[in-house]
């Protein structure tokens, strides 16, 4: 019986993609550095009877051009061959019709990015934002995006490799997963809460939580997988989904767009609604002045 997949990358592409058909660092005629960012773990994979593009970290494998890449962190090498992924699928199905572009999976087991010096001033942050558009992109393209929460998605390293994916799919707290934007003990450093009143917040405000069920309730995560067992299953179902919603134009129904209104309905965004209702409103009272 799998008690978490934390660090076991290789184990969970066996469980969802057919056996023995994933091959690293190709991607259709595309062959990617094998040296380039060790961590990354990219390719393709064959599932439900069609080719996919897998974009996964392997938290076992450390960078040793960076000190702090290591456990699974993203740097700026890791975010560069990622986006290479994402193109090198575009350019794959370059030919095809939206509604047969090959499904891309990415698999999320991340404690964050890497904050080290070097990156920072190399180009860190550029590397992720070529990662984030390079999914939108992909997304555009007609490539129906899933991703799937296996271990830890936390802070920067999530919104990089993850969050932007048209469909978030999650194994629950009791395989190991993590999902938040930071811990609680460091929101009350930043935000001068006592820790223990947050710690109270967050039995009914999931905004202060730190778990997959939590930022289910805010509409961060579509659907929970009740076991590693079921993920091949969920994956195919969302990429069905993904591909309905498209073909009907629903674009508003994936991605990020859809997340705030699902949450609310969920109980987890009680006042976005209303916030954004109000901006509109004073930005309508204000337009003839602009004009």
């Amino acid at each position: 019986m799998i008690k978490s997949l934390i660090g076991k990358t290789e184990e969970a592409i066996q469980l969802i993609f057919d056996k023995d058909t994933f091959q690293e660092n190709v991607i259709g005629n595309t062959r990617l550095d094998k040296d380039l960012a060790p961590p990354v773990m990219v390719g393709q994979a064959m599932i439900d009877g069609e080719v996919c593009s897998v974009l996964a970290n392997n938290s076992k494998r450390p960078n040793p051009r960076f000190r702090v890449v290591y456990s699974g962190i993203l740097g700026m090498e890791e975010a560069y061959k990622f986006s290479q992924a994402m193109y090198a699928t575009i350019e794959a199905d370059k030919e095809r019709p939206k509604d047969k572009k090959r499904p891309i999976v990415l698999l999320i087991d991340t404690p964050g990015n890497s904050p080290g010096k070097i990156e920072e001033i190399v180009g860190m942050t550029k590397g992720t934002a070529s990662y984030q558009f390079a999914i939108e992109d992909a997304r555009i393209a007609g490539h129906p995006v899933i991703g799937l929460i296996i271990g830890r998605a936390v802070s920067g390293g999530f919104l990089c490799h993850g969050l932007l994916s048209d469909r978030i799919l999650a194994l629950p707290a009791e395989y190991g997963t993590i999902v938040h934007v930071m811990p609680t003990t460091s929101i009350a450093v930043i935000t001068k809460i006592p820790l223990e009143r947050l710690n109270e917040l967050v039995k009914t405000n999931p905004v202060f939580a730190s778990g997959a069920e939590y930022f289910y309730d805010l509409g961060g995560i579509d659907e929970m997988v009740k076991r590693p067992e079921d993920m091949r299953a969920a994956i195919i179902k969302s990429i069905k989904e993904v591909r309905a919603l498209r073909k009907q134009g629903k674009e508003d129904q994936l991605g990020i767009w859809h997340r705030g209104v699902v949450g609310a309905e969920r109980g987890g965004r009680q006042k976005r609604m209303e916030a954004i209702k109000k901006m509109q409103e004073e930005y309508e009272k204000m337009l003839p002045e602009l004009i």
